[in-house]
């Protein structure tokens, strides 16, 4: 989304703190991407890739997860960026050909946990990964398919960035496995707030989404409600991502984060809007959502190594 100052303070004054998060723009992008990034972030890639590998993130018996989390650590005290993803579109750009935007240098929830996952892949892929390399990663993640063929093409419903990973070997939707219940209720809410969209003021991308929308009715969500949340959290790992469902008519989740886990105790790793920097929660992952107003319970896939 993208607003003039008037319109976005009027815009952030209206919604509920719960929303704010998926309403934020979910990537990040310099003025016509990062096919050459900025000294910082390839010194990041470089650096965490390297700390990875001399922890032993190729260790047969360390899980995937282990190597996920430890990225996600390493991004702790990293600004959260808002608005930034639809700088191209102010600047003249068209929907139809959005760049790929990667940063390791900010985050908003989603990037981190794209940026994470890609960080590991890469390192377990090289000893010295390319920030071409890293870039595919992250493509392969955030557009359908794998493919990134504009605006369209992004996976804006986390539960189907989650669906279309499952079925492409890239996560496990733990949902069934720790008894989720099927939420069916119809995605509308980007067609249904238009004007909150400036990649929507162009006709074929507003009828592409609203295909894509149509397409989901099919494919309820794996929610494990927040009641039962505290009875799996033994069987929630370190690395796991977390997906918070929610209330609201027409969409399906307002914040997305990686489960930390220490000596058995659950907190969740993420990079919030309030604090506004990359953190572990204080408070436990059960507690966090009892916390977080019209929050429905959780959605939970487990990252893997990639096909």
């Amino acid at each position: 989304m993208m607003f003039d100052g008037v319109s976005r303070r009027r815009f952030l004054a209206a919604v509920p703190p719960a929303l704010l998060p998926l309403l934020l723009p979910r990537h990040l992008i310099a003025a016509a991407g990062r096919d050459r990034p900025s000294d910082p972030d390839l010194e990041r890639l470089r650096a965490w890739s390297a700390r990875l590998r001399d922890e032993g993130l190729d260790r047969a018996d360390r899980p995937f997860g282990w190597g996920v989390t430890r990225a996600g650590e390493l991004a702790a005290g990293s600004p959260y960026v808002a608005f930034t993803l639809e700088e191209y579109l102010a600047a003249g750009g068209a929907p139809a050909e959005e760049p790929l935007a990667l940063s390791l240098t900010r985050f908003d929830c989603v990037t981190l946990v794209e940026s994470a996952i890609a960080v590991a892949r890469a390192a377990l892929a090289s000893e010295q990964p390319s920030w071409e390399g890293f870039g595919r990663e992250v493509e392969r993640m955030r557009y359908r398919d794998g493919r990134r063929d504009g605006y369209a093409s992004r996976l804006h419903y986390f539960s189907e960035w989650i669906a279309d990973g499952a079925r492409r070997g890239l996560l496990t939707d733990l949902g069934p496995s720790l008894g989720a219940m099927a939420d069916a209720r119809p995605l509308r809410f980007m067609t249904e707030h238009r004007a909150s969209y400036a990649a929507l003021a162009d006709d074929a991308t507003f009828a592409r989404i609203a295909e894509v929308e149509r397409g989901l009715d099919g494919a309820p969500r794996q929610v494990v409600p927040r009641d039962r949340i505290a009875d799996v959290a033994d069987r929630i790992e370190s690395g796991d991502v977390l997906a918070f469902a929610t209330s609201i008519p027409g969409l399906d989740v307002t914040h997305a984060a990686l489960a930390w886990k220490r000596e058995g105790e659950l907190r969740v790793l993420h990079a919030p809007l309030s604090g506004g920097v990359v953190e572990v929660t204080r408070s436990t992952l059960p507690e966090y959502v009892a916390a977080l107003r019209g929050c429905t319970g959780i959605l939970v896939a487990r990252p893997l190594r990639g096909p």
